[in-house]
């Protein structure tokens, strides 16, 4: 992006103080406009459309996660940049939000000059990781690996993602953290890569799944 342009910029936070003081904080800024808000994954698929530059995405929404808002509005609308904003710091949450299209990762509590230099970095099309996290994304991103499409292919993106986790021993309640998913939405993902997979429990599909290399550490 050139210099001389405007950056249009959305907010999503489902917590309205930190929504609205972001929002007028970024309208402080020289050519970076608000151009829309939302509160929630829904509103966020509403109103972001291929006019939004740069997305600040929160994680943790009223209804969902912003990783899956993350990926929708990516796949949607390829040019937009998304920036997640959170107050999580934790290399799982991160990698995740990689994967989902994000392209740069902050935590609540970055100094106004550190978020602006973020956004104008993304809008360029750079990745961003905030100093916070900047460690141990290097330390996650190389250890992780991708899942190739040919393992399950029936299966979606993030049903493997899910099926490796479960092939690795663990729980709903532990995957639902680790990809910051409610436990009802990692429960239906289960029930229907049982389904896809044609595993009658949860046993036969770790069985299944490690018999095809999934469930490795690396992941």
């Amino acid at each position: 992006m050139n210099n001389s342009e405007r950056i249009r910029v959305a907010v999503v936070d489902d917590h309205p103080v930190f929504r609205l003081g972001m929002a007028a904080l970024l309208g402080t800024l020289d050519s970076i406009d608000v151009v829309c808000e939302a509160s929630s994954v829904r509103e966020a698929l509403d109103v972001v459309t291929a006019d939004v530059d740069v997305v600040l995405m929160d994680i943790e929404l009223g209804d969902g996660s912003g990783i899956d808002a993350t990926r929708s509005i990516v796949e949607k609308f390829p040019e937009t940049r998304i920036l997640v904003v959170t107050m999580h710091e934790d290399e799982d949450t991160l990698v995740a939000s990689i994967r989902a299209g994000a392209r740069g990762y902050l935590v609540k509590g970055a100094d106004p000059s550190g978020v602006e230099r973020a956004i104008r970095a993304v809008a360029d099309g750079e990745m961003i990781v905030g100093a916070a996290v900047a460690a141990k994304a290097l330390g996650a991103m190389a250890a992780s690996r991708v899942l190739a499409p040919t393992v399950f292919p029936q299966l979606t993106g993030r049903e493997r993602e899910i099926l490796d986790l479960v092939a690795r021993g663990l729980d709903n309640a532990t995957i639902s953290r680790r990809l910051v998913l409610t436990q009802k939405t990692v429960r239906n993902h289960v029930s229907n890569i049982f389904g896809k997979i044609g595993a009658a429990d949860r046993a036969s599909a770790i069985v299944r799944a490690r018999e095809a290399g999934l469930g490795r550490e690396g992941f």
